[in-house]
């Protein structure tokens, strides 16, 4: 096969979030921010870690988001989403955990509420402070090819050095989306990757392996199955871009995106507490 040929066979189809607007409240709606909807018995998810100015403590995660998934269905042609209840997506925005060291486990949660019946708007803990209570922003979604980048192409397709020749034929599948260098918030597909590949790092990072001083200490062997097989096990769920709404503005880090990664079987499952979360930046 020519490059052409490979990413042709590489492409996926992926949900595009457009996350701009004021939104008002609609019970089981697809909406960033606000307060969530869930059942009676929800308990707000917490997290223990280290903020930036180094204070510890146990922290609510932030409500990001949820999403309709019948709403989702007719994107999603792939059909790996529910197509039914809610989906709904926390971070811990404090700390803003990077993802590399097993004790990141629990910054990040994802919900799949079944029952959209039993569902109402929750209250913000007492403890959450105003900062970390979002406003609530329109989500607009469509349906289009997602493609892979270099780093996760070369990841497929070790073999292929030729960088120009890929970035050729890539450039000519993006040329028409022009939103592309806008805003990269998506459900499902390939992630736009800023520093390096994650499918590797995600799935040694749950197996215990801290990834923050490099991958040495990792046996060669562990470290070997995870590069010849994560790439297949292993799916983007859920990347959050910089998200601006008249005075708010969410960034992770220096402009990055946070990417919530889960199994391929896991998602199959609707297993959705054992998702992973990795977040890169400039």
């Amino acid at each position: 096969m020519d490059m052409k040929e490979k990413l042709e066979l590489l492409a996926k189809n992926s949900i595009e979030l457009k996350i701009e607007g004021k939104e008002t409240y609609k019970l089981g709606a697809t909406r960033f921010g606000g307060q969530p909807d869930v059942p009676a018995d929800f308990v707000w998810p917490t997290y223990e870690g280290e903020s930036y100015d180094h204070v510890v403590k146990d922290r609510p995660l932030t409500f990001l988001a949820q999403f309709n998934c019948a709403e989702l269905a007719q994107f999603d042609k792939e059909h790996l989403l529910p197509d039914h209840g809610l989906l709904s997506f926390f971070y811990e925005t404090d700390t803003q955990c990077w993802g590399y060291d097993p004790k990141d486990q629990g910054c990040a949660r994802v919900y799949w509420f079944e029952d959209m019946s039993a569902l109402s708007a929750a209250d913000f803990p007492a403890d959450m402070e105003e900062d970390f209570k979002f406003p609530m922003v329109k989500i607009k979604m469509d349906s289009k090819y997602s493609y892979p980048s270099w780093q996760d192409f070369s990841e497929v397709f070790p073999e292929e050095k030729d960088y120009d020749a890929f970035d050729e034929v890539w450039a000519e599948r993006m040329e028409d989306d022009s939103k592309e260098m806008e805003n990269n918030s998506q459900l499902l597909g390939w992630p736009f990757v800023i520093q390096n590949s994650m499918f590797s790092e995600c799935d040694l990072v749950t197996q215990g392996y801290y990834l923050g001083n490099g991958w040495i200490k990792i046996p060669k062997e562990i470290r070997q199955q995870a590069e010849d097989s994560a790439c297949d096990r292993w799916v983007l769920l859920f990347q959050l871009d910089t998200v601006e709404c008249d005075d708010f503005e969410l960034m992770f880090g220096d402009d990055g995106l946070i990417y919530f990664y889960i199994t391929k079987e896991d998602l199959a499952a609707r297993r959705f507490d054992r998702i992973w979360l990795i977040l890169q930046c400039y």
